[in-house]
């Protein structure tokens, strides 16, 4: 019995959607409801978020219990920030269980170890900030960043993040991007169609996501017009829509 509990809504092709952190299977209702109309889309917490908060574990370990729950053919897999590095290990450790893969604001990780090491402590730092602080205020905070500053104001999306300060922290201790290995040098084994994407306004995540779809076999990249780092927050329907045209083609 998997350790994950799948929600499911819409009709068609199974398309498995990983949120991002501090979200849950609730968040980006807009951009979910427009991928419903097209397929049957999966969502689930990922560990130390939601209903999974009392979870834990690493990317790879994260990506061999969503394994877990994929249905026994090959299927569609996309995910936002970590969702989307947690998609791209699942890929990479099940390639058997993955047809085609949508990666939006993705990362291959931090190639100098130094810098690594760096974010890793960072990472642990603000891990020890969300215990000292709490959820609510954390989520202020990280809110007001400015990759986020052109989210639009939506009380449901902000009742859907994860309230569990304990299991965002460890989270962040276990599966930050500090925890990542380099996965550049084994993205060629990535054979499954992949379509990497970014905000037009996320540079970081725009150089990324061409490095990511120049770096697999069948790759191709794209972006969302008008968008930052949350584009299927910002732009739900175009967000949505290249999803569908690339899963349909």
């Amino acid at each position: 019995m998997s350790l994950l509990s799948v929600q499911r809504e819409g009709r068609g092709r199974t398309f498995v959607w990983l949120h991002g952190f501090s979200q849950t299977r609730d968040s980006a209702h807009q951009y979910r409801s427009i991928l419903a109309g097209a397929h049957e889309v999966w969502t689930l917490d990922l560990p130390g978020h939601g209903s999974a908060h009392d979870l834990g574990g690493s990317l790879p370990e994260i990506a061999a219990l969503i394994a877990e729950v994929l249905p026994d053919e090959p299927v569609s897999l996309g995910g936002y920030s970590f969702g989307a590095r947690v998609a791209l290990h699942v890929a990479l450790g099940f390639p058997e269980r993955v047809e085609r893969l949508v990666l939006l604001g993705a990362t291959r990780g931090i190639e100098d170890p130094t810098e690594r090491a760096k974010r890793r402590e960072r990472d642990n730092e603000l891990a020890r900030h969300i215990q000292a602080v709490g959820t609510k205020t954390f989520l202020e905070e990280w809110l007001a960043q400015p990759m986020f500053a052109a989210l639009p104001r939506d009380e449901r999306e902000r009742l859907a993040r994860s309230s569990d300060a304990r299991g965002l922290a460890g989270s962040l201790r276990s599966a930050g991007t500090g925890t990542q290995e380099w996965l550049a040098p084994r993205l060629h084994a990535t054979e499954c169609v992949t379509l990497a994407l970014a905000g037009s306004r996320d540079q970081k995540f725009l150089a990324e996501a061409r490095a990511i779809a120049t770096g697999v076999v069948n790759g191709y990249f794209d972006e969302v017009p008008n968008a930052g780092h949350a584009a299927h927050l910002e732009q739900p329907r175009t967000s949505a829509e290249r999803v569908i045209r690339f899963l349909s083609n």
